[in-house]
């Protein structure tokens, strides 16, 4: 059974940091893609940073120069390192995995686009 659990989450001021994790267990095989996603209520889950097998990245404009994703495959762990951090940024954050190969890079940040989900972690942002 797969599974990607999430840790890091927290309440910071804005300007602060904060790394956010996802541990992956008992895959199968491996995951073509993993992604981090972040949701507001009300507001459509959106794509933030995504990282596919063969090392290609994909930063959001809303984050990028902010945050930076990096995978230990020794570990399973997939990391969100979050800096500059605005109030806006505030959300649940949200690891995922795909199996499925796609070839349009945009997929990454694609929720549609994952099978496999984390529960997310809370990251709140203060003025």
């Amino acid at each position: 059974q797969v599974q990607l659990e999430e840790s890091g989450g927290g309440s910071v001021q804005a300007g602060g940091s904060l790394r956010l994790a996802c541990l992956a267990s008992d895959f199968p095989y491996s995951m073509y893609c993993m992604s981090w996603f972040r949701q507001t209520p009300g507001k459509e889950r959106e794509g933030v940073a995504g990282l596919r097998s063969d090392g290609t990245l994909t930063i959001a404009d809303s984050v990028k120069g902010r945050f930076t994703i990096s995978k230990d495959s020794a570990k399973n762990t997939l990391t969100l390192q979050m800096t500059s951090l605005k109030p806006e940024d505030t959300a649940m954050y949200y690891c995922a995995a795909t199996s499925v190969w796609f070839q349009n890079i945009s997929f990454s940040l694609l929720a549609s686009a994952f099978n496999f989900w984390g529960q997310g972690t809370r990251v709140s942002v203060s003025s």
